[in-house]
């Protein structure tokens, strides 16, 4: 399979692509909307992009662009730890704690402040497009005193030596990237990663209609339909108009979802499966 992903190589993206889809052909792409457009034109079997993360929340961009622009099917799930790595030249690699500049994404220096204030507390943070392209540049300017922070597969892709591992603040932050496809054909994945299966609905909920919202969440909640997410965003149709995405912890079968949705729309909602998939835990 051509599987492509939110690139440059050797981010969090690539990592994930890596661990599940190790024998396919990756190709990077530089935004979200580029790796969703060559899905939609078929010029890759798949595309991976993020769609949550622990600690900065939804990527609205994946989003709004799957629900306005190309509406997907999404067919898997990849659920991955972040670990943020310090990295430098082997040339420093002895004397680390004198570089004078750490480079790395805006995200990824947020999310490793306790480190940097205390061993790096005087080095200055410069902000990359991305933590690949930080632990990149350092590899191109070995005599500079400066570091990254990335991956392991960043460190490996770009020849250079991690001084301290883990290094972020939160043990817990995971990020979730979504596979679509232009046909919703099931992912031929055998993996032990393997962790369950979601459903993922679109609501658009009736107009001017009081308890509506409540009216929705009872069409699940008597049927013991588990929701792991319910989150609202902008229909792009007017102020205060919005939609809902709801993650439901199964798969689609033969009864209960069906049931629910039908009667959704019995409220006059208007309800759009995004997918049913699988989903893996790295």
């Amino acid at each position: 399979m051509k599987i492509g992903y939110l690139g440059p190589k050797a981010t969090f993206t690539d990592l994930a692509v890596t661990t599940i889809f190790p024998d396919s052909e990756k190709i990077p792409y530089d935004t979200i909307p580029e790796c969703i457009d060559a899905v939609s034109k078929e010029e890759i079997d798949a595309g991976v992009v993020p769609l949550e993360n622990a600690l900065e929340g939804s990527v609205n961009l994946t989003l709004d662009y799957l629900i306005h622009e190309q509406l997907l099917p999404i067919v898997g799930e990849i659920i991955a730890p972040i670990q943020q790595h310090l990295m430098v030249h082997p040339y420093h690699a002895h004397h680390w704690r004198e570089v004078k500049e750490v480079y790395s994404h805006s995200h990824a220096i947020a999310q490793c402040h306790k480190f940097l204030h205390t061993a790096l507390k005087n080095a200055k943070q410069v902000y990359m497009t991305s933590t690949s392209a930080a632990a990149k540049f350092v590899s191109e300017h070995p005599h500079l005193p400066i570091a990254a922070i990335a991956n392991r597969l960043a460190a490996q892709e770009y020849g250079l030596t991690i001084v301290h591992e883990n290094i972020h603040d939160y043990d817990y932050n995971h990020t979730r990237f979504i596979v679509v496809r232009k046909q919703n054909k099931p992912l031929d994945i055998d993996s032990p990663l393997y962790a369950g299966d979601k459903t993922t609905l679109v609501v658009m909920l009736p107009k001017d209609q009081p308890g509506a919202l409540h009216q929705v969440l009872s069409a699940f909640a008597w049927r013991k339909l588990n929701l792991t997410k319910i989150e609202s965003r902008p229909a792009k149709t007017g102020l205060g108009n919005y939609f809902f995405i709801i993650d439901i912890d199964q798969k689609m079968d033969d009864v209960l979802i069906p049931g629910a949705i039908a009667e959704l729309e019995a409220l006059e909602c208007t309800v759009q499966v995004l997918g049913s998939y699988p989903y893996y835990i790295i």
